[in-house]
């Protein structure tokens, strides 16, 4: 079985995961969440949203370490539940990547358009109460061809291009929190609440969209066997992805709180840009918005390669064409994965963002769903081999515990009505259940020509390595 290339370290790991984790709209949306929130309710929520992911992320560094193999929760469902349950995973992530990454095709001309309202020319249709643009539609296009040529070529090209576009984007945040703390003041922060505001409840309301804002760390496991590193270090490298991107999250929209009253910014229509250009620092009011680009880029980079991977070990556990298990002998890539991926993402791209904010929408479930699936593969997996050593351990078990309860509280947050996360009826109902339905004709209508022997031994490969049995040997002799 064809490996893929080990061409990722710890750096590029890091940059891939915490990059797919930062998104572009936070940074000029934060105003409206001020408005709805309060500061501190954004602000607060997103520690607490950021501690109880980093529980969720602790199975994932676990897992991630014992099976660092393309895949992540696919393997880990098989291995703990079997086939049906592995396909469920990879189903629910196809969904979710693959909707993000239409998302991004759209969105990238829009960006565009808030520099250059000329682009918004040459109407092609309406859909969704939107007009779609051509010009938006072939900014989009290219972006997804030359994102599809760099990771055909390979991680290292890709991950390098990750490695640039992510250090751009903590330089513009360490300037933008420079300067926020050192022009402002803690008076246009605190009080971080309105007067006639519920703080705690504001706080709470603010936790379950602060954890979909963290859902990318996952793509540290998906991307495993793309990294040189021991499996150990894989596993701490999950953990740093959700906590940097925590971190980063926080300290930039901190700043652009303490930059001006915050009570100014929920009034912006751009949140911290246009609070760094009232500010007097119109320079970085230039890179608040090159970090809702940079955000797109490197989501968009991760995403491609994480959706790649998922059709691979689809493929590889004989649960998918076996056509996407095949591997470039020459630059060690899944041309077919990738190449499928570019069809699926320019195809529901060119929906526009109307239409695929309901696609996007559904994707919070699916991810919710997997987070419970990759909880409950730790635990089975766990009472399955009690003995076997893990080269990185969750020390305190309950963590994934309340991980999982919290992608509980988002999935029913999304499916019930009146909960200001809910579904938007009927289109987003219907494109849930339209895709479960499709998923489960896929799979009964897939070949099953593999033994589940031999779609495990597929799946999980034999990928230990001399530091993994020298670091496992020091721990069986302690």
């Amino acid at each position: 079985m064809s490996e893929l290339n080990k061409s990722l370290g710890m750096f590029g790991l890091i940059a891939m995961g915490a990059a797919g984790v930062l998104g572009t709209s936070w940074i000029y949306t934060n105003g409206e969440f001020f408005a709805a929130y309060g500061a501190g309710g954004e602000i607060f929520g997103l520690i607490l949203g950021a501690v109880l992911a980093a529980c969720v992320a602790s199975a994932y560094a676990e897992l991630a370490s014992r099976y660092p193999r393309a895949g992540g929760e696919i393997v880990y469902a098989f291995v703990a539940f079997g086939r049906p349950t592995a396909f469920v995973a990879g189903w629910l992530l196809i969904g979710a990547y693959v909707s993000s990454l239409a998302f991004y095709v759209a969105a990238a001309g829009g960006l565009l358009t808030r520099l250059f309202p000329s682009i918004e020319t040459g109407a092609v249709y309406a859909l969704a109460g939107e007009t779609i643009y051509a010009p938006v539609l072939i900014v989009g296009a290219v972006l997804a061809i030359t994102v599809y040529a760099i990771n055909r070529a390979g991680l290292r090209l890709g991950g390098g291009v990750q490695i640039l576009l992510f250090v751009a984007m903590m330089l513009i945040g360490l300037g933008l929190t420079i300067a926020g703390f050192g022009h402002g003041q803690l008076e246009n922060f605190w009080p971080a609440y309105a007067p006639d505001s519920a703080p705690v409840a504001d706080t709470l309301r603010f936790v379950l969209p602060a954890m979909t804002f963290l859902t990318g760390f996952s793509l540290v496991g998906m991307l495993a066997e793309d990294a040189r590193l021991s499996a150990r270090r894989i596993g701490i490298a999950v953990v740093t992805t959700v906590l940097l991107a925590g971190v980063f999250y926080v300290v930039v929209l901190t700043a652009s709180a303490w930059v001006i009253p915050w009570q100014r910014t929920a009034t912006l229509e751009q949140g911290t840009i246009d609070a760094y250009r009232i500010a007097g620092f119109p320079f970085l009011a230039w890179g608040a918005y090159t970090i809702a680009l940079l955000g797109l880029l490197t989501s968009f980079i991760a995403l491609f390669v994480a959706s790649s991977r998922v059709m691979l070990a689809l493929a590889r556990a004989g649960i998918f064409p076996r056509v996407f298990a095949r591997i470039d002998a020459k630059r060690d890539t899944p041309d077919t994965a990738l190449l499928f991926t570019l069809v699926l993402v320019l195809a529901l791209g060119w929906l526009g963002e109307a239409a695929l904010t309901w696609f996007l929408d559904t994707g919070g479930i699916y991810i919710g769903l997997a987070w419970l699936l990759a909880v409950a593969s730790l635990y089975r997996i766990r009472t399955q081999e009690p003995d076997a050593v893990a080269p990185y351990r969750v020390r305190w078990i309950f963590l994934p515990v309340i991980g999982a309860l919290a992608a509980t509280a988002i999935i029913i947050a999304t499916l019930l009505p009146g909960t200001g996360m809910s579904l938007l009826w009927p289109h987003e109902y219907m494109i849930l259940l339209a895709w479960l339905a499709l998923g489960a004709i896929i799979y009964w209508l897939a070949p099953r020509a593999m033994t589940h022997e031999d779609a495990l031994r597929a799946l999980v490969g034999t990928t230990t390595t001399r530091e993994d049995s020298s670091e496992t040997r020091q721990v069986n002799s302690r």
